[in-house]
């Protein structure tokens, strides 16, 4: 059986990662009839979605940047144990919303840890299975973050959230850094457009970099002349 394709969605809080994710699946199985995992992070699975509570509450905070990767890892860990490798071994495409990128941004970037720790953390945790295509949700911070408190409403900002806009600029840069310095995997979608026209980018970044997911064509059934 062939291996399923592997695609994550990256970016700052607010840019649409997790609506396009959803949208991506699904004209993934109408137009061309695959099965699809659509998944998230920090969770996926049973335990990385109780690591995740602890994450995105902030009690984590505590343990500075490098615990917060330490629990990020853990939860990968599991999540691609549990979700994703069974699912890429079936021949299902997995969409997952973040990926160990944003451990990279976060951590790596904002929380200024040593780029070999999160390197280490990156091949205990995910080892070889990498994304075969990562979508780079861009966004200026200030947009995000007002999409990200109407998307709320009146439930309180998670950890990440309340960080301030100067973190939020940082971070947008260092996932375009990130897409800069592996383009063959990494393509920059301009998340500020309609939603429509967003997953239309998306789609078309899908058919160039993954050409294989297109059906394959069926035998004419006439009888040759």
């Amino acid at each position: 059986m062939t291996r399923g394709r592997f695609v994550t969605f990256e970016g700052g809080e607010g840019t649409g990662k997790s609506t396009q994710a959803r949208r991506l699946a699904e004209r993934l199985r109408a137009e061309r009839g695959v099965a699809v995992v659509v998944t998230r992070e920090p969770g996926g699975s049973p335990k990385a979605e109780a690591i995740r509570k602890v994450l995105l509450s902030g009690r984590a905070e505590a343990f500075g940047p490098t615990g917060e990767a330490l629990l990020f890892a853990a939860a990968r860990i599991d999540h691609l144990d549990v979700t994703i490798r069974p699912a890429l071994s079936r021949g299902e495409w997995v969409v997952c919303d973040r990926f160990a990128d944003s451990t990279r941004a976060y951590q790596g970037v904002l929380g200024s840890l040593d780029p070999e720790l999160i390197a280490s953390l990156e091949r205990v945790a995910v080892g070889k299975t990498r994304p075969d295509l990562t979508l780079v949700m861009d966004l200026p911070a200030e947009i995000g973050l007002a999409r990200a408190e109407a998307r709320r409403g009146r439930e309180a900002a998670d950890r990440f959230e309340r960080e301030g806009l100067a973190t939020h600029k940082a971070l947008r840069r260092a996932f375009l850094d990130i897409a800069a310095r592996e383009p063959e995997r990494c393509a920059v979608i301009d998340a500020g457009m309609s939603p429509e026209a967003v997953a239309e980018a998306v789609w078309a970044a899908v058919e160039a970099r993954l050409p294989s997911a297109r059906p394959e064509p069926k035998p004419s059934t006439e009888a040759s002349s």
